[in-house]
């Protein structure tokens, strides 16, 4: 099939012109998913890595303006969290065993490079571990939380403007369809572990390689995961969500990236759940070209070309 052609960015109306109504086959009443900018790679990069974080550091700040709603959103957090701690105890407990039966074909070497190849290997298993734990944990505990995260979310979006329509869609067929969007990433997170968990094995570079890389992914798959509320309510699916946050990969990353390492704490990763989901709102508000801050128009918004 050939490649599916994506759309120009729709250009700006005039001062005193009605806005051009969204291209055929989008939702009704849901906004255009901006492709990604042709002047991309002339961005500052690290100010939008930072400018990612930056959504993050901000939805910390609902701690401060809205600390019992944020306090239930960290109660699904620390329940699944219990969960999850049990089960790194157990990887680290056996982790000296899964270690050896992997690498069995180290046993008749020396015994220096028997131990520098199985501490690299106990560390590509952590490291792939850590990146399906993070993005488990996550799809878990939004959907242990839902009701907790939606306040969050939609508390957030009437901060910065105007919070989307409630959706029409039953809890049932919404449930299904964040179901199998989350399954989805979730097979696509085992892949890429796989890819990761060989280019570990890579002599010298590649347990850092594979490092750098399992942070990458890892904050990628899980700020698709955080912004599903924000996309959901809009009517738009998995692949405009894709499409959406590419055209801000370094901001998606900055965000994705320091969520993702924060997470890696267990405990600190209760009090960042209920920030990440405020900060994604932001992130997914900022990459469809809707207001981000209290008073900000659609016209005075960052644009997103």
């Amino acid at each position: 099939m050939p490649p599916e052609s994506t759309p120009e960015p729709a250009a700006t109306p005039p001062a005193g012109e009605p806005a051009a109504p969204p291209p055929a086959g989008s939702p009704a009443g849901s906004p255009a998913v901006p492709s990604a900018p042709a002047g991309n790679a002339r961005r500052n990069l690290v100010g939008d890595l930072l400018t990612g974080v930056g959504f993050l550091r901000r939805g910390f700040g609902l701690w401060i303006t809205s600390p019992r709603l944020m306090l239930l959103g960290a109660l699904p957090a620390f329940l699944v969290g219990i969960v999850y701690l049990a089960g790194i105890v157990v990887l680290l407990v056996n982790l000296d065993t899964v270690v050896i039966w992997a690498t069995p074909f180290a046993d008749r070497w020396a015994e220096p490079l028997i131990l520098t190849t199985r501490v690299a290997a106990a560390l590509v298993f952590v490291i792939v571990a850590a990146l399906v734990a993070v993005y488990t944990f996550t799809a878990v505990t939004l959907v242990v939380g839902d009701p907790f995260y939606e306040r969050i979310w939609r508390r957030t979006e009437t901060l910065v403007g105007e919070a989307p329509a409630e959706s029409s869609l039953g809890f049932w067929s919404r449930f299904g369809r964040t179901l199998a969007d989350t399954l989805r990433l979730l097979l696509l997170t085992i892949l890429v572990s796989l890819v990761v968990l060989l280019i570990g094995f890579i002599p010298v570079v590649g347990t850092v390689a594979g490092a750098i890389l399992g942070a990458l992914v890892g904050g990628w798959f899980l700020t698709l995961e955080l912004c599903g509320f924000a996309f959901e309510a809009r009517g738009l699916r998995l692949r405009d969500r894709r499409r959406a946050l590419a055209a801000r990969r370094a901001r998606t990353l900055g965000f994705g990236v320091a969520t993702y390492l924060l997470f890696l704490v267990p405990f600190v990763a209760i009090v960042v759940m209920p920030a990440a989901v405020a900060g994604a709102t932001l992130l997914s508000r900022d990459a469809l070209g809707e207001p981000i801050a209290p008073g900000e128009t659609a016209a005075t918004a960052v644009p997103v070309s």
